[in-house]
């Protein structure tokens, strides 16, 4: 008794201005505007030395620009200029402002270089976020 696999859905393309704090599960197709290293430090791991490596980067697409988090791996693939499709990508709050992030369960994928100009004057992690608690009576 064979069972039938699920279908794939296609993915649903996001753009930087619609990205919104706590949010994720988001696929976007980003250029790399900047990229600087903030981390990078050995761990005893074992038998052998592993690196933790945390870069700090900006991307964006049409819409606007975002700060990426790319950690260890991920790191080796943001070189500024080049196209990335970031998969399952969360956003994450740091000091009141967001970042995005991809995960274990997320994919980052360097890509053909996309048709499109960057806007850089609409920096969304220049936003400030304050978390309010409303009492609903």
């Amino acid at each position: 008794m064979a069972e039938a696999k699920p279908a794939m859905r296609k993915p649903v393309f996001t753009k930087v201005d619609q990205l919104r704090p706590g949010t994720s599960g988001h696929t976007l197709t980003v250029k790399v505007v900047d990229s600087k290293m903030v981390l990078q430090k050995g761990r005893p791991d074992g038998p052998q030395m592993r690196q933790m490596r945390i870069a700090e980067c900006l991307v964006g697409d049409e819409t606007g620009v975002i700060v990426f988090t790319a950690r260890n791996d991920q790191v080796n693939m943001v070189k500024p200029g080049s196209t990335l499709i970031l998969r399952n990508a969360k956003i994450d709050m740091f000091k009141g402002s967001m970042r995005l992030a991809v995960d274990k369960w997320g994919r980052v994928e360097v890509t053909e270089p996309a048709d499109f100009t960057v806007k850089e004057d609409n920096n969304l992690s220049l936003v400030e976020y304050e978390l309010v608690n409303v009492v609903e009576e």
